[in-house]
Formats: structure tokens, C-alpha cells, sequence
């Protein structure tokens, strides 16, 4: 297993980070390596994210030097999200069979995670975050048709999207963990507009159905001083509590968000409208 840790930046100084460092900092590039368990421990809330992608072996969670506990979920809850073939999770000896498009929540004290593909020719790509967590949930299988379901958006403003909540406070019991999925309809490639930030709250987003030779332009930064990074196909970013986290592509695309922080409250949002922006 990979591990990569990212420490927290200040406001006033990413104001100056050029291209490069902006990348570094906040990008994460190769979220799916194959045969690996790849993530990236984040000192905003301590959140990680990552993938697993099995292919030819299954992949065990092991524990981290960063985490100093025997296993990996002792003091953490996980979210996952399947964006390849189908899989099979085995955890505390119980097994869950995730489809495309289907989350999984494992709570605190889950032992013994096993990732593997039900089909080696069509490789698994689990998403991955997770959060520390004080308490011991059930972990649970979401489907889209479990999740709460939120139209936003139109057509005139190009951001008509329906917004999946699967691993959210009313859908599933977790101590800080939120986890959805947004889908653009077609037309649209403005996500999360109005933007807005949480300072209760940092993020991640995670971008994949980007077609070839296409990009995502993600918005980040404080309100008065935005800045973006380019993104292909199955990249993510790590959103801190001050910036906003908004994008366009240059056609459609899904992505999935993931937060932790202060509250379990999806409505918490400090909001800023397009033509204040800066």
C-alpha cells in the first residue's frame, strides 16, 4: 500500500503558488494504480483519499506508519465508490458486492478489508476516502436508489445535475464522513454554481466519465483570489475548508465529493454568487 502525505496550506500562501505548485499541493494524479492500494493522507481534517484498483491479486487494507494503530479502521470510518467493474469486498468476514456506481460505508473497528475484482478482465476502481471517527457504525451497501436524490440547476445556466447523497446523514449513520455523486445532464458542465465554501468542512472531488482528449477546469481558491487546475480522466482534488470547489468541463462528466469536518450538515454552505467572484 502507498501512502502520500500532504500537509495544509494557508490561505495567503497559496495566493502565491505558480502552476506547479498548485498541482502538487492539491492534485492527485494516479488515484488507480493497478494491483495497488494508493492514498494520500491529508492533514485538512486529516481526511485521505485514494484507490484501489485490483487486478490480478486481491489488495488488503493494511495499517500505515502515518496511523500507528494494528488495523487500518481502528480509529477511522472508509467510504468507497465503484467506478470499474464489479467487486467483491470482504470486511470483518462479511463480503459486499459493489457494482458501478454502488458505495460502500465501513465503520470504525471494520478488520480485515479485502478489495478484489469479480472479473480480472474487468478490473474494480474503488474510491476511496476516509476521515477519523469516534464511534462504531454498521457498515452498509448504498445504491443510487437508496440515495437522497436533489435536482439543481438548469438548463439556461449550464448546470442542470442531479446531486446523489449515498453516504449522508438520513441515508447512512457515519461520525463525519459524507460521501455523493453528481451527474451532469446533457448539455450542462458547470458543477457546484453558485459556489461556495464551509470553513466547518474541506473536501475532495473526484472526476471520472471524462471522455478522451477531454479536461476539467477545477475552480479553487478563496472567493477574492481563485485559481484553477486542469484534470483528466479518474484524477481527484483535495479542497481546503477556505476554497471554493467548483469546475467546468469542456464536455460531460460525473464526479464524486466527499467531505469531514465539523457537522454532518449537506446544507452548510457559505455561498457566493457568479458575479462576485474574483
Amino acid at each position: 500500500m502507498k501512502i502520500e502525505l500532504r500537509y495544509a496550506s494557508h490561505p495567503s500562501d497559496a495566493v502565491s503558488y505558480d502552476t506547479k505548485r498548485l498541482r502538487k499541493e492539491f492534485l492527485v494524479e494516479d488515484v488507480f494504480i493497478p494491483d495497488e492500494i494508493s492514498l494520500i493522507y491529508s492533514l485538512y481534517d486529516r481526511y485521505m483519499v485514494g484507490g484501489a484498483m485490483p487486478v490480478d491479486t486481491d489488495l488488503k487494507l493494511e495499517t500505515a506508519e502515518e496511523l500507528k494503530s494494528e488495523q487500518f479502521l481502528d480509529r477511522r470510518e472508509l467510504g468507497m465508490i465503484n467506478v470499474g467493474g464489479d467487486a467483491v469486498i470482504e470486511a470483518s468476514g462479511e463480503l459486499f458486492k459493489l457494482g458501478y456506481k454502488e458505495a460502500l460505508y465501513l465503520g470504525k473497528g471494520t478488520k480485515d478489508v479485502i478489495f478484489r475484482s469479480a472479473d480480472r478482465k474487468k478490473p474494480a476502481k474503488l474510491y476511496i476516502n476516509s476521515a477519523p471517527a469516534h464511534h462504531s457504525f454498521p457498515s452498509r451497501k448504498v445504491s443510487v436508489s437508496d440515495a437522497i436524490i436533489s435536482e439543481m440547476g438548469s438548463s439556461e445556466t449550464s448546470n442542470k445535475r442531479t446531486i446523489n447523497k449515498m453516504i449522508v446523514n438520513g441515508v447512512v449513520d457515519t461520525c463525519q464522513l459524507q460521501m455523493g455523486m453528481t451527474e451532469l445532464k446533457p448539455g450542462s458542465v458547470w458543477n457546484t454554481m453558485p459556489v461556495h465554501t464551509h470553513n466547518r468542512r474541506m473536501e475532495a472531488y473526484f472526476y471520472f466519465e471524462v471522455p478522451e482528449n477531454q479536461a476539467i477546469c477545477h475552480f479553487m481558491g478563496e472567493p477574492d483570489e481563485t485559481r484553477h487546475i486542469w484534470l483528466k480522466n479518474d484524477q481527484a482534488v483535495i479542497s481546503p475548508s477556505w476554497s471554493i470547489h467548483s469546475a467546468a468541463g469542456t464536455s460531460g462528466y460525473t464526479f464524486i465529493w466527499g467531505m469531514a469536518g465539523e457537522n454532518l450538515d449537506y446544507g452548510d454552505m457559505d455561498v457566493r454568487q457568479p458575479d462576485t467572484l474574483k
